[in-house]
């Protein structure tokens, strides 16, 4: 088994508990929050050759809750949590923006202009990190999607490769969803038919997005060095992993 899905270019990360864990290019990977992981989910990871998960998530946004899995902290401390916001939810224009949250590709380009400089700082703590890489938000779809996104074109995805990539994390949440339920009532579970519609319009905007988006010229100008820039570049231009813990 070569641990692609069917598309051929997204390798999923079968760490025990861990909710939309995809391989995003080379030695980065994305998910959903660290806190569903288990212990022997984090032993996966660290077997893997993760040394580094990036959470994507606001301060307000981390912690513990009674339905998460206990996990012992000196096997979490074998992986480095770093956290790098992408966001800052008490912005001025947050709310107006992106309601309580981002959930929607026709939101991407407001949000990378209010916070490039957030986002750009991800970046930089992905070329200073050792071994392999996990970016994280909550649901592992839209802020996680961002970073992905970005990463997949300096690794040189197409665009259907990455709108295949958004869909593959909107389908994934949607059916975490529909097994613990949804969180909040503004983003809930969808039937099936619901979903294809909403993918229907996500995936216009996302396109749409894509077409104006030149990603190295983001980054410079938002503080991202030419060596860090080539530091990312290495990271993404890894071999994949064939670890048995990947699956398609």
């Amino acid at each position: 088994m070569d641990g692609t899905d069917s598309a051929g270019s997204h390798l999923r990360a079968n760490w025990d508990g861990a909710v939309n864990a995809w391989r995003i290019a080379g030695d980065v990977f994305r998910m959903g929050r660290h806190e569903w992981v288990t212990e022997a989910g984090w032993q996966q990871m660290y077997d893997d050759g993760i040394r580094t998960i990036i959470d994507l998530r606001a301060a307000g946004e981390r912690r513990q809750r009674d339905t998460d899995p206990e996990v012992p902290d000196d096997v979490k401390a074998r992986i480095d949590v770093v956290h790098c916001p992408t966001e800052d939810p008490n912005h001025g224009e947050f709310d107006e923006l992106f309601g309580p949250y981002l959930k929607d590709p026709a939101q991407y380009g407001d949000y990378v202009r209010l916070f490039g400089d957030k986002i750009a700082a991800v970046f930089k703590a992905i070329a200073a990190s050792p071994g392999k890489v996990v970016v994280h938000c909550s649901a592992g779809r839209d802020r996680s999607g961002v970073i992905a996104l970005m990463l997949q074109r300096m690794a040189g995805a197409s665009d259907e490769e990455i709108v295949h990539g958004y869909e593959l994390a909107a389908r994934g949440i949607n059916e975490r969803h529909r097994t613990h339920g949804a969180p909040h009532a503004h983003d809930p579970y969808l039937s099936d038919e619901d979903l294809e519609a909403m993918l229907l319009r996500r995936r216009a905007s996302l396109r749409e997005f894509l077409d104006a988006l030149d990603v190295v010229s983001f980054l410079v100008a938002n503080g991202v060095s030419e060596s860090e820039v080539v530091a990312v570049r290495a990271k993404l231009a890894s071999e994949p992993a064939r670890a048995a813990n990947m699956q398609d």
